[in-house]
């Protein structure tokens, strides 16, 4: 029987391993032997392929003895390998042809990310290159220092949160540790020193850390202290410096940080004596030195000004007739008049004032009595005013009263709050040409809250006065102080007080709308007045209906007088007649009303009455 043909390499039958049930029986050496070249055949069969870059590079590297020593694969293998790309081959060829490497630091990156850059062909490209290179070796360079301001943070105790935001505002700090660290490399102890070990070393010495801890126990915000630190310019020291002075003058929490970084220049460049001086001037002057701190925390412009500065306008204030403890006063109320306004708009301001009849004297009482209407605007806030004045009727006198009743009217919107309330006025029935009367008469009216104030109180008296609709408009044009009174404390007490005297609820109305100012009186002052009426004088309430007036009189110097004057002369005259004239008038009245008395005791005709008033002179039956 043919056997089959076999393979040389491969096993016959009877060279291959018969399984068995029993326990297998090693394998001969010569067995073992030809299956390791057969799996060395069929590992020369599958190779590992490289990319184009790959095996590009690891063949120019080795040597051509290497090279032919290196199993490469057969010939129709390599015309299955991935052939290089035409780019990559320039980008390598460009490579290979730069004669001096570009520096290179840990970090660093190529402008190109798969190959280092080409030398340049020109002196133009060149610079750009070397200043793009510097350029994100000091942005790597300031990331490293500010990984180290942040490690020294955390070693002080605070935040991750504030210590990511107090960075961001230390720039201009960072930049000056890179400059501090870097020059630290001359000295002997840090010549062979890495960069992050003289940046720790710097910040460490620099005691920024601590004097970050005690400015945020001060009260001072991370801008605040990110702001001063930058300021510094490196005189840490000087921070705490100034904290500590201004703790001195009573510059208290948070307003240390105000006045340290709100001032016009540095204020940490100046020294602790000519700050002193300021503050000892200004003392002499009548500014209390415990009131030096809140003036200084609400305008620390003043810190700015040079001794010369602080004279001048200080002199500017006293030479308007306002003594020192006016001028004292004045800062304190208003610490922006002295340190916000520069010479020239003080100038403009106190002449505009004096166009409304003002004199320098009087420019001193009003300023120091309302300092805020030096920092009003001209433009923005006095001439829109003035115009509005003068088109509703209100002369220059009446400007110059309001100025002087209520200057703060000066320093309002006159859009959201000043016409709401003209309007108001309108709409209640206040006539057009009463509205500038009212405003003249009663400014206090433009500085009250339109649904706080003003509205109550006119629904009071529509409804608990006895007010009409048709006379609400002529109570507020006679009696426009009324609108000034408290509800609860004076309208709501007086109505009470007239209802309880038997004076019925619209009778009441009907004497506030002949004299409004009857509900503003106090209590006290109504009631003697009315028991001298109704006991000693012995008249009808009727008459205090007919003439409400009676209660504006004074009682010992005007109705306690005329009425002892009408007893002795035996007569009698309407309360009307006897309080409504002069003096003079009244005796006139007096002696015309006793010889028509004698007339008619004597039986003669008396002559007709003056004034045409029948009823003037009644004859006491009693006397």
């Amino acid at each position: 029987m043919l056997q089959p043909p076999t393979h040389p390499n491969s096993p016959t039958s009877s060279q291959l391993p018969i399984p068995s049930t029993s326990t297998p029986t090693p394998q001969p050496q010569a067995l073992q032997n030809q299956d390791t070249a057969t799996n060395l055949h069929n590992e020369d069969n599958i190779l590992r392929t490289h990319n184009a870059q790959s095996t590009a590079l690891l063949l120019r590297h080795l040597s051509p003895q290497e090279q032919q020593n290196s199993h490469s694969p057969p010939p129709e293998k390599q015309e299955n390998q991935p052939l290089l790309h035409r780019e990559s081959k320039e980008r390598q060829l460009e490579t290979s042809l730069v004669n001096k490497r570009a520096p290179q630091f840990p970090g660093s990156i190529y402008a190109n990310a798969s190959s280092p850059p080409a030398k340049s062909s020109s002196k133009s490209e060149k610079s750009e290159y070397d200043d793009g290179m510097l350029m994100k070796a000091l942005e790597i360079r300031r990331k490293v220092t500010v990984e180290i301001f942040k490690d020294a943070m955390r070693k002080g105790k605070f935040g991750i949160t504030y210590i990511n935001n107090l960075a961001s505002r230390l720039s201009d700090f960072i930049d000056y540790v890179m400059i501090q660290a870097a020059s630290m490399k001359q000295l002997p102890e840090f010549s062979k020193s890495s960069y992050n070990i003289r940046a720790e070393a710097f910040i460490a010495d620099s005691n920024v850390v601590a004097l970050i801890r005690w400015l945020k126990h001060n009260s001072l915000s991370y801008p605040q202290i990110g702001r001063l630190i930058c300021t510094s310019r490196g005189n840490i020291d000087s921070i705490r410096r100034l904290a500590e002075w201004l703790k001195l003058i009573h510059v208290k929490g948070r307003f240390i940080g105000v006045a340290l970084t709100r001032t016009r220049e540095n204020i940490l460049e100046r020294s602790l004596e000519e700050l002193d001086e300021i503050v000892d001037y200004l003392e002499d002057n009548g500014l209390r030195r415990d009131w030096m701190g809140y003036v200084i925390s609400r305008c620390p412009e003043i810190l700015s000004f040079n001794m010369e500065e602080v004279k001048f306008r200080t002199e500017f204030y006293l030479n308007m007739g306002m003594d020192r403890n006016d001028f004292g006063t004045m800062l304190f109320d208003c610490p922006k008049v002295f340190g916000y306004l520069s010479v020239e708009e003080m100038n403009q301001k106190v002449a505009y004032l004096k166009e409304f009849g003002l004199n320098n004297e009087d420019v001193g009482r009003l300023l120091a009595f309302k300092p805020q209407l030096m920092i009003c605007s001209i433009e923005d806030r006095w001439n829109p005013l003035v115009k509005y004045f003068y088109y509703l009727g209100i002369s220059k006198d009446g400007m110059r009263r309001i100025l002087n009743m209520k200057p703060m009217v000066f320093c309002v919107d006159l859009e959201k709050t000043i016409v709401p309330k003209v309007q108001f006025l309108r709409d209640i029935g206040v006539q057009e040409d009463a509205i500038g009367r009212v405003l003249a008469r009663f400014p206090s009216l433009l500085t009250y809250r339109l649904y706080k104030k003003i509205r109550p109180v006119v629904i009071f008296l529509l409804t608990k006065a006895g007010v009409s609709q048709q006379n609400i408009g002529k109570v507020i044009a006679l009696g426009p102080e009324v609108l000034g009174c408290s509800i609860v404390n004076k309208l709501d007490h007086n109505v009470k007080y007239f209802l309880s005297l038997g004076i019925p609820l619209p009778v009441l109305g009907g004497m506030v709308a002949d004299f409004p100012m009857l509900l503003c009186y106090n209590i006290d002052v109504l009631r003697p007045k009315y028991r001298y009426l109704r006991r000693v004088m012995v008249r009808p309430l009727q008459d205090l209906i007919e003439f409400p007036r009676f209660f504006s009189y004074s009682l010992d110097e005007r109705i306690i007088p005329r009425h002892k004057i009408m007893v002795e002369n035996r007569i009698n005259f309407k309360l009307r007649y006897m309080l409504a004239s002069t003096d003079e008038e009244f005796n006139t009245r007096v002696d015309a009303a006793v010889r028509r008395c004698r007339r008619v005791e004597a039986g003669i005709m008396y002559e007709q009455p003056l004034d045409g008033q029948d009823d003037e002179v009644v004859q006491n039956n009693a006397m």
